[in-house]
């Protein structure tokens, strides 16, 4: 990181302020050349004019230095405050780079701060993620990690699984020793509290996911029950076309909108039916994947059609994923002569919905349900590599069990550094010397 890099630190238009930010052992003194000053005083303020290399006026722009290691990379940073717009800030960057610095690379800086210790993995992803948040819920979220919401989980989970082994590794290697006599079932106690944590904190994050990217709506039900008719109502436009042609719909459509404070992905399917089109085929089974990519279902029933062999499969989607996602059944066409026998769908409350009020029903009941779902303080994992870390150290403190109950802890140990790998890995690798400072710490060996 002995190089000096620079970067317009502010999205590209019209605005009144821009900021280039430039990082390294260079920045200082490529900030005196800029200026022509030589006195500076951190974290203060300058007003000062800047020049380009042949010595024109650039603009009058605001100059703030962070002294080393007190900045955000942990390296020299300055940053220049101009007037908006791009073409001044391309000018500063410009002469930056004409004095020795290099374009940063995307995400660099970030990088920067992780290499120099100023924050962990954790805090990095949460800086990505806000910066993209689609809702306040998240932008709570985002904030409570970047101050170490999730650092202390991953240490604490971590300290939990190092005495774990330290525990087992006193017993292999010092059997002599005077050790606990129920240490093996205090282990065997830890383990299973590991994995009601564990499970928990999965649990929650793939339930609330869409507090970071944005819930998703699946819309499903036989073909011209109404599916699209909705959709345009949701939207308030004709986003989608309406026939009476049953089948128009033959590929999902989405489209985003705003329910409350939440950002929600609606997605209109192909009507779900036994198709020989090839084409209406592929798009009933996006509808089904549709389905088990959602995190809220709206089932819509036709109430002036019998009930036929199509709702009933919709009624069995209903019923396989009931257990696993948000469902709102609704019964369309409430206007028309109702020749529906709604008995089966009955258990599940159906909203009647008609040509007038459609989009309101579905709109309120969406705020419903995204509320609930939005409740809750615990810790949300943001992405899917830490909940995949989280499930791989889950999986690895399961496979310990066996061996620690067996007495092979030479395997239970095995297991539980993967599990500390795994958990790890979320904020920052593990340094198994770790395991020795807690042997020799909670034990008096060697006496």
């Amino acid at each position: 990181m002995s190089d000096t890099i620079a970067a317009v630190a502010t999205a590209t238009g019209v605005g009144s302020v821009a900021i280039v930010r430039v990082s390294g052992d260079e920045a200082l003194a490529i900030a005196e050349k800029i200026t022509k000053k030589t006195s500076f005083i951190p974290r203060h303020a300058h007003l000062c004019t800047l020049y380009d290399t042949n010595d024109e006026l650039i603009d009058e722009a605001i100059l703030i230095w962070f002294k080393a290691p007190n900045s955000f990379t942990t390296e020299e940073i300055v940053e220049f405050q101009c007037h908006g717009g791009t073409i001044v800030a391309e000018k500063i960057l410009e002469t930056v780079l004409d004095y020795g610095a290099r374009l940063a690379e995307p995400g660099e800086f970030t990088r920067r701060a992780f290499l120099g210790g100023r924050i962990d993995l954790t805090e990095a992803e949460a800086i990505a993620k806000l910066i993209e948040a689609k809702s306040e819920d998240a932008a709570k979220i985002l904030a409570r990690q970047m101050k170490g919401e999730l650092k202390k989980f991953v240490d604490d989970m971590r300290e939990k699984l190092l005495r774990a082994v330290a525990f087992a590794e006193v017993t292999i290697d010092y059997a002599e020793e005077d050790l606990p006599e129920d240490m093996l079932e205090n282990m065997a106690h830890q383990l299973e509290e590991i994995e009601r944590e564990i499970e928990r904190i999965v649990s929650s994050s793939e339930r609330r996911r869409g507090l970071i990217e944005g819930f998703k709506v699946a819309i499903i039900g036989k073909p011209n029950v109404g599916k699209s008719s909705l959709l345009n109502a949701l939207l308030n436009y004709e986003r989608a076309i309406v026939s009476e042609i049953a089948g128009t719909t033959r590929d999902t459509i989405e489209e985003q909108i705003r329910i409350g404070s939440h950002l929600v992905r609606i997605v209109d399917t192909a009507g779900i039916r036994e198709s020989a089109d090839a084409i209406e085929k592929i798009g009933i089974e996006r509808s089904v994947a549709a389905i088990e990519q959602s995190d809220i279902v709206i089932a819509m029933f036709d109430a002036s059609r019998p009930w036929d062999e199509e709702d009933e499969k919709i009624l069995l989607l209903i019923e396989r994923y009931m257990n696993e996602k948000e469902m709102i059944v609704a019964l369309n066409k409430t206007d028309l002569p109702q020749m529906l026998d709604t008995e089966k769908i009955e258990p599940f409350k159906p909203l009647r919905l008609s040509r007038e009020n459609k989009g309101e029903q579905i709109v309120s009941a969406l705020e419903k349900r995204l509320s609930r779902m939005a409740q809750g303080d615990e810790l949300l994992l943001i992405s899917s590599r830490q909940i995949e870390a989280v499930k791989r150290a889950k999986e690895a403190v399961a496979e310990a069990k066996t061996p620690l109950l067996t007495g092979e802890l030479e395997i239970f140990t095995f297991h539980l550094t993967e599990a500390i790998s795994a958990i790890s890995s979320i904020s920052k690798p593990v340094d198994f010397n770790d395991i020795m400072d807690k042997m020799f710490g909670e034990f008096c060996l060697g006496k």
